[in-house]
């Protein structure tokens, strides 16, 4: 299952934008309601409501087949929500030991809170970090 909170209107959101972005990589212009749910281990009404919600945003609109497609806000939200989650989950991974599983769980969480002052300098370490110290 991937991030999926019930915590904050904020989070889901982000949540749903940083799902349609990674299914859209798999499967460009193919991404419909029931794939979002399916991903995020929730029911299809529940992404319909949040995908009016960000229709009505302008964070993301349907093609003519109906399949959802980030527009340039939609993208630019998920796109950094996704970089916090990928440097997090490597984070946790290489510097805690923790199983991949873990450390992408805990990056969901953490992904939506951490400053962006915070998630520069956890860059910057993992970046200065030498190879050995790698798993």
């Amino acid at each position: 299952m991937w991030c999926m909170k019930k915590e904050g209107m904020k989070e889901s959101r982000e949540d749903y934008l940083e799902t349609i972005l990674v299914l859209n990589r798999k499967s460009p212009d193919d991404v419909r309601p029931v794939d979002v749910a399916n991903h995020l281990g929730i029911t299809k009404p529940s992404v319909t409501r949040a995908m009016t919600e960000l229709e009505k945003e302008g964070h993301i609109r349907r093609n003519e087949k109906g399949r959802l497609l980030l527009t340039e806000s939609g993208r630019e939200i998920a796109e950094k929500v996704y970089e916090k989650h990928c440097v997090i989950t490597q984070l946790f991974s290489r510097c805690a030991n923790v199983s991949e599983e873990t450390a992408e769980s805990d990056a969901c969480k953490v992904e939506h809170v951490i400053s962006e002052e915070t998630f520069q300098g956890i860059k910057s370490y993992l970046n200065a970090m030498p190879k050995s110290v790698e798993n």
